[in-house]
């Protein structure tokens, strides 16, 4: 049903201010390394003339990864795009970090400890360390934690934090945050020690902790950084992580914590709105013609306030940072890096920020279908352009918008980033069938973003204009419409509407 929205000129109801970091993202340990990461799809697949393989047994996606060798930090284009989207935390993890050793004065001589499954050398981790410094950001790690390590029944060690974080120190880029370990409800499958237990977690993360802020009280402690553990409406079938709890056999963020004697600043989770074509033998999988429906949508938001009670009950009045988020784990989906995910992208952050501050972290910044950058080329995907418009537009104050959610009518308000008084309205017209008719109270500038030609497709117009580089990477022009009265959008499109 075609929906009317009248926009409002004052007198909206202040719910928060939100971090000015919302928008952040990850690069995968694997990237900086080298290493094992999800395999690209086809050029069809994305474009959804080609269906992707039906993999049976979860089991096997394994054969759906590939070798990358490390990514070029150091990259002209990576770092102007980067610092282009604005300050971020810039979060160094994955599953892949959990295994990895810390090889910082080159003793090893390149051979990989027992136990381990990758090496850091000095010049990779140097080449984070500068990203960082370049970009303006702050750092978030997670530790190494696996057989080479220490065995399940041995408190853990802290050798190898204490030399990650004295050569940081050392190096003039501190670490900033610290989460313990990667997504350590998966237990087995994050590569934790042989017969690891939550209750061995529970020891290992007060150990870590109380270290932490003893030696390091600037460094904010993070966590439980778990994955899966609340219950997602799979369009009328309720599930616990959208089937990846049951499959993966996880456990759950009390059990991890214990006592909890080591107390966090900041509540973390992962969270993804399913599970990618590779991955769908587990359950969780969202067909793409349900990828702007009411119940796909709505996942972020709902998980978000099923976890406010557990930040209540370990961070009372702290942050809540999603350390991991993309439209779909396994990578995913095969539309992930087209104009039809920018819908769940803005949508997540304009729900978000009306149940808590904190901080997004989009996985990843340029690995995968999901990453905001293509890999390799490091050139820009849909979603970075809804990012760079999101900060550059949406202010820090959050407003509740007095419009019930509803298809073709989801509506977010901020007030303005140039500080100027006045709000800004993020609307999204997420019907497949129906236009929306926006009201204006008196002029406003609009940035009305669309898929070129059809929602599946890997560039974005703003106001008609398609959003690519040009010359010596530049920008495209990132301006507004001057419009008034009565506004339609088209079903499917998306508007920022600066009052």
């Amino acid at each position: 049903m075609a929906q009317f929205i009248t926009l409002a000129a004052g007198g909206l109801t202040p719910l928060r201010t939100i971090d000015e970091r919302l928008i952040s993202y990850n690069i995968e340990m694997t990237e900086v390394t080298g290493g094992t990461f999800w395999k690209a799809y086809t050029d069809a697949q994305v474009d959804g003339t080609e269906e992707f393989p039906v993999i049976s047994d979860w089991r096997d996606m394994g054969n759906l990864q590939q070798w990358y060798d490390a990514i070029d930090l150091y990259n002209p284009r990576l770092r102007k795009l980067a610092k282009d989207l604005g300050t971020a935390w810039v979060r160094i993890s994955g599953t892949w970090a959990n295994k990895t050793y810390y090889d910082l004065d080159g003793h090893t001589g390149g051979k990989i400890p027992e136990g381990f499954q990758n090496l850091l050398t000095r010049e990779q981790w140097i080449g984070v360390l500068e990203f960082v410094k370049a970009v303006g950001g702050k750092l978030l790690v997670s530790m190494t934690n696996c057989p080479g390590v220490h065995a399940a029944d041995e408190p853990y060690p802290l050798d190898q934090a204490k030399q990650l974080f004295a050569f940081s120190a050392a190096y003039g880029v501190p670490i900033d945050a610290a989460e313990f370990t990667n997504e350590p409800n998966m237990m087995a499958m994050s590569g934790l020690p042989h017969g690891y237990s939550a209750e061995d977690h529970a020891r290992d993360h007060d150990i870590f902790g109380l270290w932490l802020k003893e030696n390091y009280p600037d460094c904010l402690f993070v966590g439980p950084c778990t994955v899966g553990d609340i219950h997602i409406n799979m369009g009328g079938r309720d599930q616990v992580g959208g089937g990846i709890a049951s499959a993966l056999k996880m456990v759950s963020t009390e059990e991890l914590l214990g006592e909890n004697k080591a107390k966090m600043d900041v509540f973390s989770y992962h969270y993804y709105n399913g599970v990618s074509e590779r991955g769908a033998a587990m359950g969780g999988h969202w067909p793409v013609e349900k990828a702007t429906s009411e119940e796909y949508l709505r996942v972020a938001a709902d998980c978000a306030r099923q976890y406010v009670a557990r930040r209540d009950r370990y961070v009372p009045g702290g942050q809540m940072w999603v350390t991991e988020s993309g439209d779909a784990g396994c990578g995913g989906n095969t539309w992930a890096p087209t104009y039809i995910d920018v819908l769940r992208t803005l949508n997540e952050l304009g729900e978000f920020a009306t149940v808590t501050d904190g901080v997004i972290f989009h996985n990843t910044l340029a690995s995968s279908a999901y990453g905001f950058l293509e890999h390799g080329t490091f050139l820009p995907r849909p979603n970075y352009f809804a990012a760079l418009l999101w900060n550059r537009l949406m202010g820090g104050t959050v407003y509740a918008s007095g419009e019930e959610i509803r298809e073709g009518a989801h509506v977010y308000v901020h007030s303005r980033r140039d500080g100027k008084d006045g709000y800004v309205f993020l609307v999204i017209n997420n019907s497949d069938t129906d236009a929306t008719t926006v009201a204006l109270p008196h002029e406003a500038q609009a940035y009305i973003l669309a898929g070129e030609g059809k929602m599946r497709s890997r560039i974005m117009t703003l106001n008609g204009k398609p959003l690519i580089l040009g010359e010596n990477d530049e920008l495209p022009a990132l301006d507004g419409e001057a419009v008034s009265g009565e506004v339609v959008l088209a079903p499917g499109s998306c508007a920022f509407f600066v009052l």
